[in-house]
């Protein structure tokens, strides 16, 4: 018996072989294709959710001011408890920082670029100027530089670490395209090397004038800034 079942394995047409591999083939497509994604791993999850934290804490901190937010409030808002929050900020201050080092510190880098070749210093300041308000003026990003501004002087670390690690960098820049501007004949004033909050005055008063005022008096910060930088390179070409 058992010689005549393997007479018949022998025996079988090719083609019959041919269905058994396809069959056996489909079959293995088909495990492939519903393989379950991967999931996150552990480090992908902490960081989402360390990123859930920074959220949570701009929005408790816009709201509520930083001295009224509580970490209970900010571990709500992000879904996790509130020893969850201990594991990536030792304390509120420290949350706070993270949110500037996050959302404000990298515009500040765009100061280090040199002009693009061929172009002048006014228009590289410009570029930044737009972007700063595109970016920080009309956006929650402003909501924290005036918070600091109403803030810092009840908390000065926050202040500290706000000068260090924004104003001192950002003055840097500005005093290094000013300098740029003055070797190059673009700016008759040599004293505003000294002087580089002067350059960026228009975007501090567009960051306060849009939570004080804008729904009394709208401002286009924009054209204000240009008119401004007309002041101290000289009116722009029509042509």
């Amino acid at each position: 018996m058992t010689m005549k079942l393997a007479a018949k394995s022998e025996t079988r047409s090719p083609p019959a072989r041919r269905r058994v591999a396809s069959r056996a083939a489909r079959a293995s497509e088909a495990k492939v294709v519903s393989a379950p994604l991967s999931r996150p791993n552990r480090a992908e999850r902490a960081a989402e959710r360390r990123q859930a934290i920074v959220d949570a804490a701009m929005e408790e901190f816009i709201a509520r001011g930083f001295a009224a937010t509580r970490l209970d409030d900010i571990a709500k808002r992000a879904g996790v408890a509130k020893g969850t929050i201990y594991l990536h900020f030792k304390d509120k201050e420290s949350m706070f920082e993270e949110l500037i080092r996050t959302a404000i510190v990298p515009l500040v880098g765009r100061l280090q670029a040199p002009p693009p070749a061929g172009g002048t210093v006014r228009e590289l300041v410009e570029g930044f100027a737009l972007t700063f308000i595109r970016e920080v003026v009309t956006t929650r990003r402003g909501d924290i530089v005036r918070l600091i501004v109403a803030e810092g002087p009840r908390f000065p670390s926050i202040a500290d670490f706000y000068y260090r690690e924004v104003v001192s960098k950002g003055l840097a820049g500005m005093r290094a395209m000013i300098e740029l501007g003055i070797a190059r004949g673009e700016i008759a004033n040599a004293n505003l090397a000294r002087f580089p909050q002067i350059l960026i005055a228009p975007a501090l008063i567009a960051v306060i004038w849009q939570s004080l005022f804008a729904k009394h008096a709208p401002l286009d910060a924009i054209e204000m800034f240009r008119t401004h930088l007309d002041l101290i390179f000289g009116e722009r070409r029509t042509t």
